[in-house]
Parts: C-alpha cells; structure tokens; sequence
C-alpha cells in the first residue's frame, strides 16, 4: 500500500475513535501529512504500525473532582491525564486548569508534547492533563481544596519514574505546590514527581522565565540562517502570560523592541515598547493583582485595541504566545502584508493550518510550536535531573543548557527538512526529526 494510502487510513481511524476532537485531529493531521517521505525512507515503521500506535494514547485516564467551596457548596469537575508514549521516557507534560478544557484540547497537547519532548534531547515521554476548572476568582483555600482532590485520585497514576506533571495555563507555582504536598502526604516521599516547583523545595531557576526565553533563542537561530539577528527588529508579543512576559524580558535584551501584549479582552498597542520598566507593571499587574491588560493603556496613555489581538499591528517578528488557533487565514495575510517576515510560536498551535500554508508559501521564517516553545518542558527536564542528583544548578547554568537546547532543536528541525527534501521548512523538519526519534525506540523496544 502506498505511503499516502496508509497516512490517510491512520487519519480515518483516528477521526472515527475520537469523535468531535477537532483540536486532536489537527494535531494529527499535522503531523502525519509531514510524514510521507519518511514511510517511503522506513518501510519498517509501516510493518510495525508504528502510526498507527503513535496516535493511540498509552493511557487515557479521566476521573471526577469533588471539592467544596468557602460557603460549603459542593462542586464537581473532571479531571483527566493522558499519557500519550513513554519510548523515550517517563511520560511529561502540563497540567491546565481552565474552562475549556476537555479531552480534545489535552490529547492535542499529549500528542504535540510526544515530539516536542523527542526534540530537547532529553529522555522523556510525551502526556497532557487537567481539569475544566476555573482558579480564577477563587480563593486560595477554595484552590487548594481543588487541587488536594484532584491529586487523592491522579498520584496513583504518576511518579518520578513513570509521569511527571508539570504548570500549564491556569496551574502555577500555588497550583503546583498544594498538588505536590497531596502527592508527598499521600506517598509518603518527597521525590521530583512535579516540574516547576518552588526554588526552595526542588524547583529550577530560569523555569519560569523558559518558554519565553527558549522561544527567543530558537528565532534568534532562525534569523541566523539568513544573516540577521533580533537587533532593532520590531516584535509584536500576544498575550500577558507567563510565556508572553518573559519572551518580552529576552527580546528586550537581545535588542528588539516590543509594541503589544494582550488578553482575552483586548490587546494594547505600545509604539515606544514595552521596556524593563513597563514589564516590571505587566509581571505585577498579571502575576500579583491578576487585572486586565487594559490597565496598561491607561497607566501608559497608549492605544487600547477592545476585542483584538496584535496581528494587524506592523512589525518585523511575531511571537503568539497566548492560546491555540489565534492566528486565522486573515491574520497571516495581514502580517505578511505588513512585512513580517518571523512568526515563531510560543503558544501551543497558536496558528491556524490555513495560516501556517501561508506563512510557509511566502517563505517567511516560521517557527512551530513543537520546536519553538520547547524551552519551557527542556527546562523542566533539567529540573528532573537537579532532583535526581540533589544539587540545584546556578542560574548561568541553566540558560546556557536551555540555551543549547535550543540550538540543537533549530538544528534538527533545519537538517531533518533538508535531509527530506524541504529546506527551510521547519514545520516539516520539527515533525520529522521529533517522530523518527520515537519510531525508532518503539522498534527497539517491540510491542509496546
């Protein structure tokens, strides 16, 4: 059977057992139409249905949350945790608490992470969790009560060896702490079960600071390939997040300026950047009082965008870094039109693949999610490692191996497109690098 003939029955499968999960869907979509040329390379991953299992998730684990609120009403939210593939380690991967989140939106996260994770070179597997609950507006005892529930079922299934949680969106450093001091409580061990802990209980430096600053580097190799670097580069920044704050931070000090950030209510739009001082407002407002970002057009007197996010505004670089699918058909054509010539992805699929068809037709620099945003999960498993061997490494430490991670994600993604047939087209190389390195421990390890 044809490469194309098999690709597109492993697709029909996974539309048929995952009804409705359109954001897993493309995920796989994604992926498997890079894949053609490396079945025709390897006819041993299509006798081993090496597809065919990669896009079934070892484990799929879905459970009920009961917490109780101050006033003393009982609530229930589900909880899940998907465990995608361990041929390269164990299973690692975010934790997000929000609204929105279901089985579609999780399973599209484990997939993505299983090749994001082969990227970093790091031994780990690849999984997502969560629960479609809202921290926002609660209390810290009502978060707490959550978290402590959600952990009485999940640390049965997870383990230092086996899955290592991390923060996503909606789950920070309190989230992480009450969740670990279930697991510790309930285990009996203090172990590094959990990534992005507090610095004085086994957390990393620079792990905050990673995804933004990784996804920087991993432009910063980008613009390499043609000569140029970040340098007085105009950059527009979506969202006010974790992620969007530190790829500020970085771009900053690399020299670029950055005009916006944004939330779901609205983007501002700062033709004179955001500098160091203007950041220190953004950590403050989004981290400590958890207000809207329109408080920075009023403190800064600067144009306020209601409803919009950043994509209309002229600029050389573009970093989405707020949630899946912001960037739509039209917005690509309007950054192309306004000359941006980088999209690099700090956010998970943050691209529409009508968008991303574009960006790569024009050939401007494009840099996806699975390579770009990398850096946060790469530091998590160096944080693994610090645990594993007791000893905290020193700040300079850690950013100079997130940032040669970084570099030897740009590198594979950039031979694999070339070795393919594809140069330049990273997209392709991201995907075909990360998946032959998992294929390729699935065959040494049988059927598994």
């Amino acid at each position: 059977m044809a490469a194309s003939s098999i690709i597109q029955a492993v697709y029909e499968q996974v539309l048929k057992r995952n009804p409705g999960e359109v954001e897993f869907h493309q995920a796989v979509k994604e992926v498997l139409d890079c894949l053609g040329p490396v079945l025709k390379k390897h006819p041993e991953y299509i006798k081993a249905k090496i597809l065919d299992r990669i896009v079934e998730p070892e484990r799929q684990i879905i459970f009920r949350v009961p917490w109780q609120d101050d006033n003393g009403n009982i609530h229930i939210n589900r909880g899940f945790r998907f465990e995608f593939n361990s041929a390269l380690g164990p299973y690692k991967g975010g934790l997000r608490f929000h609204p929105t989140a279901n089985a579609s939106i999780l399973k599209f996260l484990g997939f993505e992470q299983v090749f994001k994770n082969a990227l970093t070179t790091l031994a780990m597997g690849g999984g997502k969790g969560g629960a479609d609950f809202d921290p926002k507006g609660k209390s810290d005892n009502e978060v707490m009560r959550f978290c402590q529930s959600f952990m009485t079922e999940l640390f049965r299934h997870i383990g230092p060896n086996t899955d290592v949680p991390a923060g996503d969106i909606g789950v920070g450093g309190r989230e992480i702490g009450f969740m670990f001091g279930q697991y510790k409580r309930l285990c009996n061990e203090f172990t590094g079960v959990f990534t992005g802990k507090g610095l004085g209980w086994g957390g990393s430096l620079i792990r905050p600071e990673a995804t933004g600053y990784g996804c920087v580097f991993f432009a910063e190799e980008m613009l390499k390939t043609r000569g140029e670097n970040l340098e007085g580069k105009v950059c527009t920044v979506s969202g006010s997040g974790n992620v969007a704050q530190y790829t500020v931070e970085k771009l900053n000090q690399l020299g670029a300026k950055v005009v916006s950030l944004s939330d779901s209510n609205g983007t501002i739009y700062d033709p004179d950047g955001i500098d160091a001082e203007k950041l220190t407002f953004v950590l403050d407002l989004k981290n400590v009082r958890r207000g809207r970002i329109k408080e920075y057009a009023e403190k800064f007197g600067v144009e306020y965008l209601d409803g919009k996010r950043p994509w209309a505004i002229k600029c050389d670089c573009a970093f989405p870094s707020a949630t899946q699918n912001e960037i739509s058909s039209n917005d690509a054509k309007t950054l192309l039109k306004n000359g941006c010539c980088l999209v690099a992805e700090g956010a998970n699929m943050p691209s529409t693949p009508e968008a991303i068809e574009q960006f790569i037709t024009n050939k401007i620099l494009y840099g996806p999610a699975k390579a770009a945003n990398a850096g946060g999960v790469a530091t998590s498993g160096l944080e693994m490692s610090q645990n594993s061997l007791r000893l905290p490494w020193t700040r300079e430490e850690v950013e100079q191996r997130l940032h040669d991670i970084m570099i030897a994600i740009h590198k594979q993604s950039y031979e694999a497109a070339e070795e393919y047939g594809q140069p330049g087209n990273l997209l392709i190389g991201a995907n075909i690098a990360g998946f032959v390195k998992v294929a390729d421990a699935m065959l040494d390890q049988g059927l598994v």
